[in-house]
Formats: structure tokens, C-alpha cells, sequence
């Protein structure tokens, strides 16, 4: 079975969300799990944008939940987000961007990263926590409507002290492709993430990816 999905997609529609990011540059080529992660962690008050020319990625699967954490005052709130998660993935030319706004003297500033423009990023037991996305998708072996807790294909619920319902609705496919992606998201977190050619810069303004 193969799938076609074009144009915007928002959180409520649960649809599929893919393109991973740097969500703390410490975790850069760090294994930190090697298989499903358990781990759950409070969100800043900064959402970040991605861009990608390519995504592909095997073992998908994709449910919703709340990601709990701060305002920029430090304000408690939560995020609903489409959590996808993926065995493996290869991103080519992604590009991430955060902008820090109201910093005395220099205004917003901006954090600019970009990897795998010549050799693709490579990551494994991927999870994206997103509130929007717009790309080209093509998914194969699709399933949607099954209970997030049998999505059996991708690497499984993060567990922990996730905001998740076991119960609720989720989709999985045997393999899914992405072009053109532009995202927003809240939080990223891996098993492996490696990123060739990382370059990563600072500049004072807004300076997104898109």
C-alpha cells in the first residue's frame, strides 16, 4: 500500500510529522539509548523550525500527546504535539533555527544549525515532538487508526512520565519518505544522532530557516 500526502498539516489531524532536529547539540552523536527511549523532560519556552530537502525514514509511527514545560517567564504550560517516532532516518541538508527574543543590548538573537548537506544525518530511535509541518510524503505498508500502544512497526511509545494515552489513536507505516519539509516542533530526542558537516552560528536578528 502506498500513500500520498501533500501540503500543511496540523496537530489536530495527527498526520505525519518526520523531520528531525537538534534539540540540544550536547546529544550530537551521543548514544543515549539503545532502544525505545523512556525519556521525558520539560519542554522550554521556545519552539525551533527545521527545514529538510530529504527525509527517509523506516519503522514509522505517530501519536498524539501533551508536552508539559515553560513559558520564556517561567510559566508552567503545556504543548499538544503528533509524536513521530522512527527505527531509523536519514535527513539530507537540514537545517534548524531557534530565535531568543528580548536579550538586553542585542535585542533577539539567533541560533542557526546545518548538517548533511553532502553526506545525509543519520539518527536511530528517533522521536519529534511537532506542532506543525508542511512537505511531500509518501509512506508504504500504512496503517492509521490503530491503538498507539500496538503501533508495532516504529520503536514504541517513549514511556515514562510521558503525557500519552496507550489507548488512543496512532499510525504507523513500514517506511515513509519526505521531501521539502518545512516544520515547527518542541522537542526532539534520539538514540543516535549523527550529523555530518555541522555548522552551527550565531547572529543578532530573527534568522530562521523559513
Amino acid at each position: 500500500m502506498e500513500s500520498q500526502v501533500r501540503g500543511g498539516t496540523r496537530w489536530k489531524r495527527f498526520a505525519v510529522v518526520m523531520v528531525p532536529s537538534v534539540a540540544a547539540t550536547a546529544a550530537i552523536g551521543v548514544a543515549l539509548a539503545q532502544g525505545a527511549l523512556a525519556a521525558s523532560f520539560s519542554v522550554s519556552g521556545q519552539s525551533f523550525k527545521v527545514t529538510a530537502d530529504k527525509l527517509e525514514g523506516t519503522g514509522f509511527s505517530q501519536y498524539g500527546a501533551l508536552d508539559a514545560g515553560y513559558t520564556l517567564d517561567g510559566n508552567k504550560t503545556a504543548h499538544p504535539v503528533a509524536v513521530s517516532a522512527f527505527k531509523s532516518a536519514t535527513i539530507s541538508n537540514m537545517c534548524q533555527s531557534v530565535v531568543t527574543p528580548n536579550i538586553p543590548v542585542f535585542g533577539s538573537v539567533s541560533l542557526i544549525l546545518k548538517a548533511g548537506a553532502d553526506k545525509p544525518v543519520e539518527a536511530d530511535n528517533l522521536y519529534i515532538d511537532v506542532a506543525d509541518l508542511n512537505a511531500d510524503a509518501t509512506f508504504k505498508g500504512l496503517d492509521i487508526g490503530v491503538a498507539a500502544k500496538d503501533a508495532s512497526k516504529g520503536p514504541g511509545m517513549k514511556g515514562g512520565s510521558e503525557q500519552a494515552n496507550p489507548f488512543g489513536f496512532a499510525q504507523q507505516a513500514d517506511s515513509a519518505t519526505l521531501t521539502d519539509v518545512k516544520q515547527t516542533a518542541w522537542a526532539t530526542t534520539a538514540g543516535t544522532f549523527k550529523l555530518s558537516g555541522l555548522h552551527m552560528s550565531l547572529s543578532t536578528g530573527t534568522h530562521e530557516c523559513y
